[in-house]
């Protein structure tokens, strides 16, 4: 039993930061019944060579999808006059409705929150968009990068003095599907408290700018920002012999003290806050660490009592005994007979992450779902030859 069982929501996103918003529901027990638009994934199966796979291999590929686990899939056109109504009965006995369309698409077609509210007057209804339901930018265009560009994020990342870099990471995508479950729950329990819905409005950009807090906090002067690149030199990212990396984080004194008499330099403890030797420090270190091989330094510095970790490439995290332990890494029974792997739910209550169903190809609960609604059998036929 999730902490959220018998909360119903109905997603019509589609992009990362709904689907993440959505999936961290779903694990906590929601019934997230996905709407996927027959139209959209066509497009998107050209997009990225879906449309030549098979069914068994679509099947399989969605399976993968940790975004799609413990969800179920409606297939339904949202532009069809029927479709629109199957979709408002099933907002009527829902909690939520999350969706991720440019500002005014779906008022457009009538599945705003004005329309929806009409249908279900407490419904909390979430919108997730790049710059949000109002400002300059609110037609704005535009993926994760752009959110970070914009709000000077971007300019942060990197090593290179003279040029920005991406992330390597959907940051503003899994920053922002965070805070929009964040904010659905806060609504959530507003409801319980007022009786009211409201329609929530989460912006990539508004989200990303929360990255920036440490940075701003520090730096009211903003010309004391360090540039791009700069490092403290009690932290790092070291090269060892045998060309692995491993990072340190060494900033509170007494760490800072261990650390530099476990690498035999203790001439550069009174010496961390000295921003004049930061680059010497930094190019003695590299040395020390480039005399001894990974396992070496770790086993140095494990005993030491340092702050150290190796610098994992994604398949050593996914045997780290750690995470394993934890339950963060997952294998589940697929379909034939193979093994689909998964993280595990990144919070705990009390309770390990229940993985009810793995993602389920689109329109797999079409007809169960209608069926639950109490349609006829006659429109659940044509609706589902609809999306076919």
């Amino acid at each position: 039993m999730g902490a959220l069982e018998g909360v119903r929501v109905v997603d019509f996103s589609k992009f990362l930061p709904g689907p993440y918003c959505t999936w961290l529901l779903a694990d906590m027990g929601a019934d997230v019944i996905r709407i996927e638009n027959p139209r959209e994934i066509a497009k998107q199966a050209k997009a990225f060579g879906w449309d030549k796979l098979s069914d068994a291999e679509r099947k399989a590929l969605r399976e993968t999808d940790i975004l799609a686990r413990n969800k179920r899939s409606v297939m339904l056109d949202i532009g069809d006059e029927k479709a629109q109504e199957a979709i408002k009965a099933l907002v009527a006995t829902a909690d939520i409705v999350v969706e991720d369309y440019r500002p005014g698409v779906l008022e457009g077609i009538g599945l705003g929150y004005d329309a929806l509210k009409a249908v279900k007057p407490d419904i909390i209804y979430v919108s997730l968009t790049l710059c949000g339901q109002t400002g300059p930018y609110r037609d704005k265009p535009g993926h994760d990068p752009i959110a970070l560009a914009i709000t000077g994020v971007l300019s942060r990342i990197g090593e290179n003095p003279d040029a920005p870099s991406f992330s390597g990471i959907p940051a503003a995508d899994v920053v922002t599907g965070t805070h929009a479950a964040f904010a659905t729950l806060a609504a959530y329990i507003e409801r319980q408290r007022t009786g009211e819905g409201r329609h929530v409005d989460v912006a990539m950009s508004d989200c990303s700018m929360s990255l920036l807090v440490n940075v701003l906090s520090r730096h009211a002067d903003l010309s004391t920002i360090p540039p791009r690149g700069a490092r403290r030199a009690d932290s790092g990212l070291w090269r060892t012999k045998d060309g692995s990396y491993i990072c340190t984080t060494d900033m509170e004194p007494r760490f800072w003290r261990t650390f530099c008499e476990t690498v035999g330099r203790p001439d550069f403890i009174e010496s961390q806050h000295d921003v004049s030797r930061r680059g010497e420090i930094r190019a003695e270190l590299d040395k020390v660490f480039a005399s001894r091989t990974r396992d070496e330094w770790l086993q140095i510095l494990e005993a030491a009592g340092t702050q150290y970790a190796p610098v994992n490439e994604i398949s050593e995290a996914l045997a780290d005994p750690h995470l394993r332990a934890r339950g963060m890494v997952m294998e589940i029974p697929g379909t034939s007979g193979r093994t689909v792997r998964q993280i595990g739910q990144p919070v705990r209550l009390d309770e390990e992450t229940s993985i009810r169903n793995l993602g389920h190809a689109p329109g797999t609960d079409t007809e169960e779902v209608l069926s639950e609604l109490g349609l006829a059998r006659e429109m659940i036929d044509q609706l589902m030859y609809k999306g076919a």
